[in-house]
């Protein structure tokens, strides 16, 4: 199961850049070629978070279709499947997978921490 692994350099990625403020929110790109099962991936999540110090942090995913651009008909064309990136116009395999192979954190909602306010005093006089 490397949806445990991509959750770890997931929450790498966010404590780094979160500087100590909590995190509300982890959005990720991935993309429809990635061998990645989206329920495992969220499991995975609820358990990295906790370890990683972002136990509020709730991830949502953003799946990207697959896309090839065919160099032999020169079409621009979304396919459906991930186990095949032929052009579906004219069934060619000499394509250039545009779409489908992303992965990352696109971004993430953090929560400023509570500044102190200064004590209020009372003046004496």
């Amino acid at each position: 199961m490397h949806e445990l692994s991509l959750c770890q350099a997931i929450a790498g990625v966010v404590t780094t850049h979160a500087a100590g403020r909590r995190v509300d929110v982890v959005r990720v790109q991935v993309g429809a070629l990635r061998q990645v099962v989206p329920d495992s991936l969220s499991f995975c999540w609820t358990l990295v978070r906790d370890a990683a110090g972002l136990p509020q942090a709730a991830l949502e995913l953003e799946f990207v279709a697959a896309a090839v651009a065919c160099r032999a008909c020169g079409t621009a064309s979304a396919i459906a499947s991930r186990f095949s990136v032929a052009c579906p116009v004219c069934g060619s395999v000499d394509v250039e997978i545009t779409r489908g192979e992303e992965f990352m954190v696109t971004s993430i909602e953090v929560c400023e921490p509570a500044t102190a306010q200064p004590a209020k005093g009372h003046a004496h006089g």
